[in-house]
């Protein structure tokens, strides 16, 4: 847990990005998470942190000119899971205000203004969404992946967090106190991290923002879709028995 001595210097923002074998997108990646940051007039750190990667991955990150922001690389040698990976960078990062986004930028960088005018109204997490009537999918995401896509949030809505549209769009901000609270309590390590993050804000008294958000699909995509989907059906069961189902 950091201490008040410990963010005396924190910067407003810090961005969060998970890494596994990203070496071919991490440095436009980078560039445009850059420019964004030389167009506000906050301090920006950003995290990259790296799953495992064995394509140079973080020495990219770490050969990378971050120009005015702060950039900090954590690697790991053995696989974790992107739940685990997510929650080191989470605990590490020093700001005010934190984004967890995919490294592809699936949700473009720009669209964090939308979510930050939300932290100022009060809420503790303010999500991007690829459900709402507002959001624009382009290019969306192919058939399968759109079926499973819909079981699984008919399953996880009858179970845990009813009232929210879309947990897995990889584009979530959090105020300091949200993100200590919940990532020093998270424990899983697969991609269901997201559900049980949010019943625990959920549990945690704060307020969430559901947010309508650009997205485009990577085929490059990391996710093993039929393992994984099985996987976080496991998890799920396991937020409901620990956690319960966050009904508000």
């Amino acid at each position: 847990m950091k201490t008040a001595e410990d963010r005396t210097s924190q910067p407003y923002l810090s961005i969060v990005i998970p890494a596994h074998n990203e070496a071919k997108r991490l440095v436009g990646t980078l560039e445009r998470v850059r420019r964004y940051a030389e167009g506000h007039d906050f301090a920006v750190e950003v995290m990259v942190v790296s799953d495992a990667s064995i394509d140079g991955t973080a020495d990219l990150a770490r050969g990378f000119d971050p120009g005015q922001m702060a950039l900090s690389v954590l690697a790991s040698t053995l696989s974790k899971g992107k739940g685990r990976t997510v929650r080191r960078g989470m605990l590490a990062a020093r700001g005010q205000v934190l984004l967890m986004t995919d490294a592809d930028l699936a949700t473009p960088i720009e669209e964090l203004d939308k979510l930050l005018v939300w932290l100022d109204e009060g809420y503790g997490v303010v999500i991007g969404s690829r459900a709402m009537k507002d959001s624009v999918l382009c290019p969306p995401q192919g058939p399968l992946r759109r079926f499973i896509g819909w079981m699984f949030r008919k399953l996880r809505r009858a179970m845990l967090l009813p009232d929210i549209h879309d947990t897995q769009c990889g584009f979530k901000c959090f105020t300091r106190e949200v993100a200590d609270e919940v990532f020093s309590r998270q424990l899983l390590d697969d991609a269901a991290f997201d559900c049980e993050v949010l019943l625990l804000a959920r549990m945690g008294g704060y307020r969430i923002k559901e947010v309508g958000v650009s997205w485009g699909h990577d085929p490059d995509s990391r996710i093993k879709l039929i393992s994984e989907s099985f996987r976080m059906l496991r998890s799920l069961i396991s937020i409901k028995w620990r956690l319960g189902s966050g009904r508000p």
